[in-house]
């Protein structure tokens, strides 16, 4: 958004009289130095903080701008600049002088349904202007319905304050608490999506008060006003519309529809016949004569009563604390009926979880039992297993001891073989040297001595071995 001028108005603006106020909102006449040109100015208290309570938040300032800024119409208020200082952000409005057009009405002592249309007709265009731009005002309402000049036969109307409207966004859901209790459409009340649709409500209301006088859902408290809007509580008395024609009842009835979706649209408003007839309003028979005048009575006492027991016009107060409680309060049920529904499926879910709980309570007390004997098991056989290790060692140690006599029996036994062997050697020797003496004595000659002559070596050896193996055995006690 462009920034407002860091400027003082006071600069640029001779600053006149007081034409009207609000809670946070001051509105003054004032002449432009430059030009002569005379304006309202309307000095909005900027909130100081996000805690505090008084003034108007930055983002609903710079959103009424915007808005403002956007729309160029002959039935809406012009914005001609923005100026800014440390406390409060003034807009430079067209100035609309001939005053609200309820108290115009109000001072004529009748009014004809064709004057009546065409100051409704006026209405919708700007709406209509609005619409198209997806701009819903949210506060019309008498007060905001003002007239450019009021001293000529058919005054040009202004729809003024655009401190509630905003622009509604396809696929956005918006919701607010806002507006004047009177005016207001039932989503307003019962915190329901916002759209367009609760400016035709607002003009069904206006409508209905414009023909007779009195308001369709004020109650003596302001918790009987909403109840009566929630329950489109209305009826046309006839104390207040005996002279006032079908199409026109018509032309509400079709605006004060609680479902917005079977609420007229805009368009469908304007080309409602009562808006489209004019001078067809009346009965081919009424035609002929005078137009039904309506009394200003009623719409007398009713102007008089508002200006008299009605705070001053603040389209600022929102109600935010109280929109917050309503939601916080929607969440809260939101979330009770949601525990409710899931009330059985916790339980069952409880169920089953302290089953499993039991299931597995029992299976590891059988782990357990099942382990302790194993573990009872394997202790036993632990200690079977160190006994027969004692065991095994001892026999080790036996075998060793006994394996040490052995050696030391066998090395004895191997000097003896070895002394055995060089006595057998030494004999061997003696007996050969003996045969051979025999052979040199004998000669060649023939007989029983040629047999031992011919290999007394081979008989000997073998006699000595039988004999020697015979001895060594006798003598190991094998």
């Amino acid at each position: 958004m462009e920034p407002f001028k860091q400027l003082k108005v006071e600069d640029f603006y001779d600053i006149g009289e007081e034409l009207g106020s609000g809670q946070f909102a001051i509105v003054k006449k004032c002449r432009e130095k430059s030009t002569g040109l005379e304006y309202a100015a309307k000095f909005i208290k900027k909130r100081q903080s996000r805690a505090s309570r008084r003034g108007v938040s930055r983002e609903e300032i710079e959103r009424e701008v915007s808005i403002l800024r956007q729309v160029l119409h002959p039935n809406i208020i012009t914005l001609h600049d923005v100026y800014e200082d440390r406390t409060d952000v003034v807009l430079i409005l067209e100035l609309v002088s001939g005053g609200e057009l309820f108290d115009f009405l109000a001072q004529k002592e009748s009014l004809s349904e064709e004057e009546a249309t065409s100051f409704i007709k006026q209405i919708l265009d700007g709406v209509n202007y609005l619409h198209t731009k997806k701009i819903a005002h949210f506060d019309l309402k008498p007060e905001n319905i003002m007239l450019l000049d009021k001293n000529i036969p058919i005054p040009h109307i202004k729809l003024i304050d655009f401190g509630l409207a905003h622009e509604i966004e396809d696929g956005v859901e918006f919701k607010n608490i806002f507006g004047t209790p009177e005016f207001v459409a039932p989503e307003i009340v019962n915190y329901e999506p916002l759209g367009l649709e609760a400016d035709m409500w607002s003009i069904g209301v206006i409508t209905y008060i414009l023909l007779s006088g009195a308001s369709p859902f004020l109650g003596d408290t302001k918790q009987e006003t909403l109840a009566n809007i929630t329950a489109v509580s209305y009826d046309f008395d006839e104390e207040f519309f005996s002279q006032t024609s079908e199409l026109a009842k018509d032309f509400i009835r079709k605006l004060l529809v609680k479902e917005t979706r079977k609420r007229l649209t805009i368009q469908e408003a304007l080309r409602h016949p009562w808006i489209t007839s004019e001078g067809e309003v009346r009965a081919p028979e009424q035609q002929k004569t005078e137009p039904t005048q309506l009394k200003t009575k009623h719409l007398r006492e009713y102007t008089l009563k508002c200006h008299s027991s009605m705070p001053p016009n603040n389209t600022y107060v929102n109600f935010e604390r109280f929109a917050r409680v309503v939601e916080d309060v929607a969440l809260v049920d939101q979330g009770c009926r949601a525990l409710a529904g899931a009330h059985d499926t916790v339980q069952d879910d409880v169920e089953a979880l302290v089953s499993i709980y039991n299931e597995k309570e029992a299976w590891y007390r059988e782990e357990n039992e099942r382990a302790r004997h194993d573990l009872s098991q394997l202790k036993y056989e632990f200690r079977k297993m160190e006994s027969m290790k004692k065991l095994l060692r001892e026999d080790i140690q036996a075998t060793g001891a006994s394996l040490g006599g052995v050696a030391r029996k066998l090395d004895h036994l191997q000097t003896q073989f070895e002394a055995l062997r060089q006595e057998l050697s030494a004999d061997l020797q003696w007996i050969q040297e003996l045969v051979g003496s025999f052979q040199l004595e004998s000669g060649s000659s023939d007989g029983p001595g040629s047999a031992f002559r011919q290999d007394p070596s081979e008989s000997l050896s073998e006699l000595l071995n039988r004999l020697c193996t015979e001895e060594v055995l006798a003598g190991w006690n094998i």
